[in-house]
Parts: structure tokens; C-alpha cells; sequence
């Protein structure tokens, strides 16, 4: 499938989506309440507009330079996240609502006058309006809020006593473009270069648009210093803004790009395998792209440790079953802000954190920016300091 169709697809099924939410939106917070018609025409128009702006905002994103409509962006990013968790907590309060009245129905109880259903409805819609509100003003806050340094240490059993208390930084989904200007990318090299990591790893989506408009805005990444260096594997949103003119920049910055690769990280036995895939979204793209584990590991001493550079969790199954020891991915955002978190469940076997699929160890990074809608709640972003412990060496590393 070419770029083009699957950019088409994901927006298509993206906006049938959104106009499902809206629409479910109208009915319950319009058409059910009965308000009166001068209200109701408001209220209708108001929505329409505010569906009709959600393709407008992806085309901005894409189009507008990026000095221009941050403002405008962020508050029809905020929209679309508000319009994706309303009709859950709507759909919920329908189900408690109907529960209540199911169980009067068994007790006996005289059924409700006309009047106050429509006074209940109209008191739970309001609620739930509130409450969404609320939550999405929190969520904002918190999206846009301080970005914090997340440590977890990890034992390897085939990690070299030398090298017991190798530190990874870990960049992942920063999704610089529409939102994320260059302040937040100065933000993150400076924090992660204080970390004083052995290396730095960036497991993908690192972009949002085109390297013609964001090339002066990843520009501090050429800063990012380790003493191993730094290293990047793609995400599916690489594919989504000219991946090739993208691996051609992040090269000219200093980063090595893995793709389907690996090299020894360290000195003689004091080491151990860095390896990094193509995400899985590349098969889609065509020319050459798509995870190839087998490939990066041919050839490799199985008595070396390995640790795995892959966008999606989902690749921690045959990492498990080729021998990887540490797999580290991103993706998920941790869910970002519910209800996003059920739907990456669907797809993703870890939604973050650390996990263990038998031998092999999984890190799911909650992501150092965001994507879309500047929104997290009780997800927060994150620099990842990933600290490598031997198996049978106490843990005193500071």
C-alpha cells in the first residue's frame, strides 16, 4: 500500500470515527434534553463547525509553517480529544441511568412522569458535560506541564560485570510538529544530556511533518551527547512524513539510524548488541522497508546480550523467541488520555511500563511529547533513564 492510501485510509477511518462521536454527541446532549429550537439550531450548528474543523486542523497541521496557528491547533487538538472520551462517559451514564430505572421497574415503583425523565436527562447530560470539561482541563495541564525523568533499572543475565550500571536514555514519541515547537526539543536535549547517559536511544516518532518544515525545530537533537552516541529507529509517523527525507536529516544530525541492523555497543567482551528495526507500519511503504529481525541477527553469538530498538511492543514476541534480552518500544503513550487506552489494548500486548515475556524484558515508554490532542491524564510524559544491572551484581549503582 503507498503512502498516499495509507495516509487516506487512517484519516478516513480517523474522521468516520469523529463524526460517529459527534453525531452520538448531538443526540444526547441536543436532540434527547429537548431544549428549545433557538437553542437546539445553536447547539447543532456549533457542533457541525467543530466536526468540520477536525479535518481542517489535520490539514493545517500539515500545511501552516511552523511559526503560525499553534494557538488555533491546540485548541482544536484539545476538541478532538474532548469529542473521543465525551461519548464514552455519556454512553456510561446511559448505562447507569438505565440501570436505575430498570431496577425501580422491578421494585414496583411508580414509573417516572415525562417531565422528570427529561429533568434527569438533562441533569446527568449537564454532569457528564461538566465533568468531561473538567477532566479535559486537567488532562491539558498535565500535557503541557513539566516533563519528568522516569528511572527504571533493569537485570540482564548476559550484561558484562563492566558494564553493570550502563545507563540508556531513552527519547521516544516526542512527535515534534503542529505543537511541539524547538523550546520543548532544547528542553529535552538539555535534560537528557544532565542524565549523563552512556547512550541514547530514540525509538521512534519523532516527527509530525515534513523535514522542509521542521528541520530548524529538531536542530538541538545534533546536541544530544553519550559516550556510546546516539541511535534511532523509526515509528509508524516517520512513514506518514517522507521517511526517506527524514532518515537523510537525522543522519546529518549526528544520530545513527538502525534499520534492521545492529552494532556492538562497548569494548571486546565488555559489551553487548545494540539492535533496531524498521517499524511495523514500514511494510505498507514499499521500497525496502519492514521490520527484519532474522536479518539483524545473523550471524550473531547468542552469548551476547541484546538489547532491541522497536517502535511497538508488539515486536516482543519474536524478540522473545529470537533471544533478545531487553526490548525498549514506544507507541502507546501509555494510552495518553482515556478511552485511548482500551483501543491500544486491542493491538499492543504492553501498554507501559516494564514486562517480562518470558527470558526477554519489555520497556513501554509513555512518550516525551504527545500525539494530537495536548492531552495526557495520569500518563505523564517522560525521559526514560534506563539503568542495565547484571543478574548477580547488587544493585548499589547511583
Amino acid at each position: 500500500m503507498s503512502r498516499s492510501l495509507s495516509i487516506a485510509l487512517f484519516v478516513t477511518i480517523l474522521l468516520g470515527i469523529v463524526a460517529s462521536a459527534h453525531y452520538y454527541v448531538w443526540v444526547r446532549l441536543v436532540r434527547d434534553v429537548e431544549w428549545p429550537k433557538s437553542i437546539s439550531r445553536l447547539l447543532t450548528g456549533l457542533l457541525v463547525l467543530l466536526y468540520l474543523g477536525v479535518p481542517a486542523t489535520f490539514w493545517l497541521s500539515r500545511t501552516l509553517p511552523p511559526d503560525r496557528g499553534r494557538g488555533l491547533l491546540l485548541v482544536a487538538y484539545a476538541w478532538l480529544g474532548l469529542t473521543l472520551g465525551l461519548p464514552v462517559m455519556l454512553a456510561c451514564a446511559d448505562a447507569l441511568r438505565g440501570a436505575i430505572l430498570g431496577i425501580r421497574g422491578l421494585s414496583g415503583a411508580e414509573p417516572l412522569s415525562a417531565e422528570r425523565r427529561l429533568v434527569i436527562k438533562r441533569l446527568a447530560s449537564g454532569a457528564v458535560a461538566l465533568w468531561a470539561a473538567g477532566t479535559t482541563v486537567v488532562a491539558y495541564g498535565e500535557a503541557m506541564g513539566s516533563l519528568s525523568v522516569r528511572e527504571v533499572r533493569i537485570r540482564l543475565r548476559r550484561l558484562p560485570r563492566q558494564l553493570h550500571g550502563f545507563v540508556i536514555a531513552q527519547l521516544s514519541d516526542m512527535h515534534v510538529g503542529p505543537t511541539l515547537r524547538r523550546e520543548f526539543v532544547e528542553k529535552v536535549v538539555e535534560m537528557t544530556n544532565s542524565m549523563h547517559a552512556d547512550l541514547v536511544a530514540i525509538t521512534g516518532d519523532l516527527v509530525d511533518g515534513s523535514v522542509e518544515h521542521l528541520s530548524s525545530i529538531v536542530q538541538p537533537l545534533s546536541l544530544l551527547r553519550a559516550r556510546h552516541g546516539t541511535y534511532f529507529v523509526t515509528g509508524n509517523h516517520e512513514y506518514y512524513s517522507g521517511v526517506e527525507q527524514w532518515l537523510s536529516e537525522i543522519r546529518r544530525l549526528g544520530i545513527r539510524v538502525l534499520r534492521n541492523e545492529r552494532v556492538p555497543v562497548g569494548n571486546g567482551s565488555a559489551s553487548f548488541d545494540l539492535v533496531g528495526i524498521d517499524d511495523a507500519s514500514a511494510v505498507h511503504f514499499g521500497h525496502g522497508h519492514g521490520p527484519d529481525l532474522p536479518r539483524a541477527l545473523a550471524g550473531r553469538d547468542g552469548s551476547r546480550e541484546a538489547v532491541l530498538l522497536a517502535h511497538q511492543p508488539r515486536a516482543a514476541f519474536e524478540a522473545e523467541r529470537l533471544g533478545i534480552g531487553l526490548q525498549l518500544s514506544g507507541h502507546t503513550h501509555g494510552g495518553q488520555v482515556w478511552p485511548f487506552g482500551w483501543l491500544v489494548r486491542l493491538q499492543q500486548p504492553f501498554i507501559r511500563g516494564l514486562h517480562r515475556l518470558g527470558k526477554l524484558a519489555v520497556y513501554v515508554s509513555c512518550g516525551t511529547g504527545y500525539w494530537g490532542p495536548p492531552l495526557r491524564l495520569r500518563t505523564p510524559a517522560e525521559i526514560t533513564r534506563v539503568v542495565l544491572l547484571c543478574e548477580n551484581e547488587p544493585d548499589t549503582v547511583v
